[in-house]
């Protein structure tokens, strides 16, 4: 066999992926050994394809000839792409999430074709003035949690990490994961005023840039060698991918540093709960003064027995609103923000009598009554009780329902200023600009879109902490965390309380939690009830749907018949193979249940899929 003034073996066979999500196996082709070009595990080529030329990437390039086989040949070199080390994530991301691993090798792609790679620039010499944080031992491998109270710098942690010797020593790049571009560009921003290159395109990060930011995608960042990883609000939903495959950036992070053997640090006010079933964890917290002071004052406002002709604004709420906005027009700290998420639940119930809100008995949740029913009845458990009052006896109930835009032009009317109204998710296109107004009301979308407030009020804080879903209580956490960092520190700022929830419930634990400035009780016991209960992230679950699903839904049933191949244990001996679970849920929905994500990913990837469109499978469904 002959090479080529490039190392490209003259008939050389490679292995390739295609672009072609519906197509799960991969192809050989022989590369033209007239080709001036590195062909490696990662390169982006174009083949031809069923009578056509596909794009595609090359994940095996020690495929061998074929005997007997005409193989044919690639069509053109499109450049570089990801290295080998996450050609090998995306294949197992594809398992893990139930989708094609072209899905995560375009993630990991450039844009436009890249011919060629700048030279990285050195990182910095090393600061003896740089801050440390001697809690962290990022010589060691695994995942470290660093709890941070919402009004505490990242910056200094960040900083700790990159200019920390063991992570020196390595010769790699630091990632750096945020939540949102934004953050993403004002954290680049900042470390570069600092003097540590941060790299700005795929380029950059394919030539190993010492510091990468980037938001949920940036876990996919092309670095070729990796030294730690930093994870900003580790808690945020803005990591989890909501099309299919619903992947999570946080997971993803954690299996590149597991395969990759360097340290992966998540920080967060509120640790997410699927850490919790993680072993060989090591948390991170600050003393109990220092957490306490880095939340601020929250003010709960009792509503039970509230005068109904008030509505939705209490007298504690117009007092805050008042001061707020003197204190805005004096200094300028930004607008009053009120949140009423009225998609967070559409419907609930008070006793007319003593205000006492219609409450699930076994699980806690708001109750409703279904038209046509006489029974109150609980979204998330389905268990039904009569329209009785738990706490006087008491049979008459009132419905409590608003919109944003009728609160708006309550709350206009009531203070007499400009009240402007965010509400839905920021779109795609050019984002329609924020009301400049000293009072903003809107659904929790106003928290993303504004950057200070002079106080935050949740005029309902019950449809986010009652909501019939597994995550509300993380939802509810992440809430107070984003609008505790629109608002000044615990003692500092303007004397009245600059955050205030209205609420039925104000002895919730979780509550007394942000009151107290200690999210970490009411975590554990809901980590307590999770384990107790097989809830993810003690058991998996996925969620199939759409007009396929009753035929795929089949397709899963009589896989579950063959008897499953032992799984090896520690010790290489066949052990007893964990079942999986299929249950209708109605509305061509239907619900897998497992222990582990082993042998659901498992069924999954060997269970042909009907050809189609009508077919939605998400991995550990957070609508549940």
């Amino acid at each position: 066999m002959t090479h080529d003034d490039r190392g490209n073996a003259a008939g050389r066979v490679v292995r390739v992926r295609t672009d072609v999500a519906a197509v799960a196996k991969t192809f050989d082709y022989a590369v033209p050994a007239d080709w001036r070009h590195d062909v490696l595990v990662g390169t982006r080529v174009r083949a031809p394809f069923h009578g056509r030329t596909v794009r595609g990437w090359v994940v095996d390039e020690e495929v061998g000839t074929p005997a007997a086989v005409d193989v044919l040949p690639l069509k053109s070199w499109l450049g570089w792409g990801p290295p080998p080390a996450l050609v090998e994530l995306a294949e197992w991301a594809g398992w893990r999430w139930a989708g094609p691993a072209s899905f995560f090798l375009r993630i990991a792609s450039p844009a436009t074709i890249v011919r060629g790679l700048p030279m990285a620039p050195p990182p910095p010499a090393p600061d003896a003035a740089a801050p440390q944080r001697a809690d962290l031992d990022l010589a060691e491998t695994g995942v470290t949690v660093v709890r941070q109270p919402p009004l505490t710098d990242p910056l200094a942690l960040v900083l700790s990490v990159v200019g920390d010797d063991a992570v020196r020593a390595r010769h790699g790049s630091v990632l750096v994961l945020v939540p949102s571009a934004g953050w993403a560009e004002r954290l680049t921003s900042r470390l570069e005023r600092r003097g540590w290159p941060t790299a700005r395109t795929w380029e950059q990060a394919r030539a190993g840039w010492p510091v990468v930011v980037g938001s949920r995608a940036g876990a996919w960042a092309p670095v070729p060698r990796l030294a730690a990883v930093v994870v900003l609000d580790a808690h945020d939903a803005a990591y989890r991918e909501e099309s299919a495959p619903t992947y999570s950036a946080v997971d993803v992070l954690i299996e590149r540093t597991s395969r990759e053997g360097v340290p992966c640090v998540l920080a967060s006010p509120v640790p997410p709960l699927a850490l919790a079933a993680r072993a060989h964890l090591r948390t991170v917290a600050p003393s109990r003064p220092e957490e306490r002071a880095g939340w601020p004052v929250l003010e709960l406002v009792d509503r039970r027995g509230a005068d109904p002709r008030s509505g939705m604004f209490s007298e504690e709420f117009v007092r805050l609103a008042r001061s707020a906005l003197d204190e805005a027009e004096a200094r300028g700290r930004g607008p009053l923000v009120c949140v009423y998420n009225r998609t967070g639940g559409a419907r609930l119930l008070a006793c007319r009598h003593c205000g006492e809100l219609a409450c699930c008995a076994r699980c806690g949740a708001a109750v409703a009554q279904p038209r046509g029913e006489e029974l109150l009845r609980c979204p998330r458990c389905d268990e039904t009780r009569p329209v009785v009052c738990a706490s006087c006896g008491r049979l008459r109930m009132k419905t409590l329902r608003a919109g944003v835009s009728r609160l708006r032009e309550e709350l206009a009317a009531l203070l007499g200023v400009e009240v402007g109204e965010v509400a839905g998710p920021q779109s795609a296109g050019p984002a329609s600009p924020v009301p400049d107004a000293p009072v903003l009301i809107g659904t929790e979308a106003v928290l993303h879109r504004v950057r200070r407030a002079a106080a935050v009020a949740f005029l309902d804080i019950d449809l986010h902490l009652l909501a019939p879903r597994l995550s509300a209580t993380e939802e509810t956490l992440a809430l107070f965390v984003r609008a505790a960092r629109l608002v000044a520190a615990r003692g500092t700022g303007a004397p009245w309380n600059r955050l205030q929830a209205q609420t039925r419930v104000p002895d919730h634990p979780l509550l007394q939690a942000v009151a107290l400035g200690d999210p970490t009780q009411v975590l554990a016991e809901e980590e307590a009830i999770r384990r107790t209960s097989a809830l993810p992230p003690f058991a998996a679950l996925a969620l199939v749907s759409g007009a396929l699903a009753p035929v795929y839904a089949e397709a899963l049933g009589r896989e579950l018949q063959v008897p499953a191949r032992p799984e090896p244990t520690e010790e290489g001996v066949p052990g007893v193979g964990s079942s999986v679970a299929l249950s209708p849920l109605g509305d061509d929905r239907f619900l897998l249940r497992a222990d582990s994500h082993q042998p659901l990913c498992d069924l999954l990837e060997r269970t042909p899929r009907p050809p189609g469109r009508g077919l939605r499978v998400e991995m550990d469904p957070a609508t549940l």
